[in-house]
């Protein structure tokens, strides 16, 4: 299934993209792409509908983040090996864990907004996992039976808040409209292999990140079973598991984006994003 949330900001949906493309309106069926309809008898429930006897949604609505409510958006830093390399960073021994306030979050084609006083604004494309299962002391064994899907992350980065002001990452990854999310949530059944997955992202039409997940560092099952030593995993929390190398800052020399640019990116299987920069609102 390709779940999906649509409407205005902060008013949208539930939906469900039908095999012709057209969205269907859960809205009658359930109240959100979120929480316990993200667990495994959700799903199933969903998966039992004949999207034909749901409604059509007419025109074409902006698109929301494909996940609802979010408890948790947990970031993995430097998991692909060449990313690492082209930051001047050693790869790490175990998974780098960071976070995005959930007020970061946005739709997959929602503008993204140069926050004040931003100088390198920078990319990077993410294979994102939703949990459907919640636990905690996972097994890697049995890691994957806690996924819901997978969707397409712009991890949107302020490099010089990240890097050069003190403290964490977190305060150069977390700033509004830094977490475009979507634009749907494959289910893992019909999702392509974790391992395998294909990302790429252009700016302006020239593309920079072009990878694949099988380069991955820490793979899917690994770093949910990791995370889940540290805090319980529950339905609706999303992991952004790290990009491969391409960003604007490994470039020579560094390329940030402006005010105007354009940011196309998807992931093979999972669809695609499109944000155009702007000056961040008052």
């Amino acid at each position: 299934m390709k779940l999906l949330r649509y409407g205005p900001l902060g008013q949208e949906k539930p939906g469900i993209l039908d095999d012709a493309g057209l969205i269907r309106d859960l809205s009658g069926i359930v109240p959100d792409i979120a929480g316990s309809v993200l667990e495994p008898d959700g799903l199933a429930a969903l998966a039992g509908i004949d999207l034909a006897t749901l409604p059509a949604v007419e025109g074409s609505p902006r698109i929301g983040a494909c996940v609802g409510q979010v408890g948790k958006f947990i970031c993995i830093g430097l998991n692909y090996s060449d990313h690492a390399a082209e930051s001047g960073m050693d790869v790490p021994k175990e998974p780098v864990i960071f976070n995005k306030w959930t007020s970061a979050i946005c739709g997959p084609n929602d503008a993204v907004e140069m926050p004040r006083d931003a100088t390198k604004l920078d990319w990077e494309v993410e294979l994102g996992v939703v949990i459907g299962k919640p636990g905690r002391y996972i097994d890697e064994a049995d890691a994957m039976d806690h996924v819901a899907g997978y969707c397409v992350i712009n991890d949107v980065s302020e490099r010089a808040f990240q890097m050069e002001r003190g403290g964490t990452w977190d305060k150069g990854k977390g700033c509004d409209t830094f977490g475009p999310i979507g634009p749907w949530l494959v289910t893992a059944d019909e999702a392509p292999a974790h391992d395998k997955m294909h990302l790429w992202l252009e700016v302006d039409g020239k593309r920079y990140q072009d990878g694949t997940t099988a380069t991955m560092v820490f793979d899917v099952p690994t770093i949910i079973a990791y995370l889940s030593r540290f805090m319980s995993l529950q339905a609706g929390d999303v992991i952004s598991t790290g990009t491969p190398p391409g960003v604007g800052l490994g470039q020579k020399p560094p390329k940030f984006l402006a005010v105007g640019e354009v940011m196309r990116l998807g992931i093979d299987g999972l669809g695609e994003q499109r944000q155009q920069v702007v000056e961040a609102r008052a």
